[in-house]
């Protein structure tokens, strides 16, 4: 079968259906500044730049504790500004870290350019919450569910309302 098919700009020709662009490219603002305004809310913090380096800190502090293969498999389901954030300056040859406990994990978060760092003690919470929030719910899960344990505590989140981790921008 060959066809033509024509949409303005992605007009193209030949044998398949082209492939639509994926909404978390075609919408990354969006979703950026949502979670932005999660991370900043949840953790009390009066600018995006200090909620982008208590982010970065946190997901900095998880991939440290993460084989290649499985940081990739955790960022794919990430949307897209957060996977960049993720995979950014990411040394793969590094020693895996061993997680600790959560006390422990938020001082390695806190300690991330110390001197931009004003990361409040809920970073981590935080962050996950807002994580949650922004994924699709059945496709983090099964990402967790191939880590070990340590990794799934790590984006453990209590709420008294499910809905309340339900995703956002869909």
């Amino acid at each position: 079968m060959n066809f033509d098919i024509g949409v303005g700009d992605d007009a193209i020709e030949g044998n398949q259906l082209p492939v639509p662009m994926p909404w978390t490219y075609r919408h990354a603002s969006k979703e950026w500044r949502a979670f932005l305004n999660d991370v900043k809310e949840r953790m009390s913090l009066e600018s995006d730049n200090m909620a982008y380096t208590a982010v970065d800190a946190v997901l900095q502090v998880f991939r440290r504790r993460l084989n290649a293969q499985e940081g990739l498999e955790f960022a794919s389901v990430l949307p897209s500004v957060l996977r960049a954030i993720f995979v950014h300056d990411w040394d793969v040859t590094e020693p895996r870290a061993e997680f600790y406990d959560r006390e422990k994990l938020v001082s390695e978060v806190k300690a991330v350019r110390v001197n931009h760092n004003l990361t409040p003690d809920n970073a981590i919470e935080a962050t996950a919450w807002a994580v949650r929030r922004s994924t699709n719910r059945g496709d983090f899960e099964r990402v967790l569910a191939k880590l070990p344990v340590e990794a799934r505590d790590f984006w453990h989140v209590d709420v008294a309302d499910p809905a309340e981790l339900e995703q956002r921008i869909i």
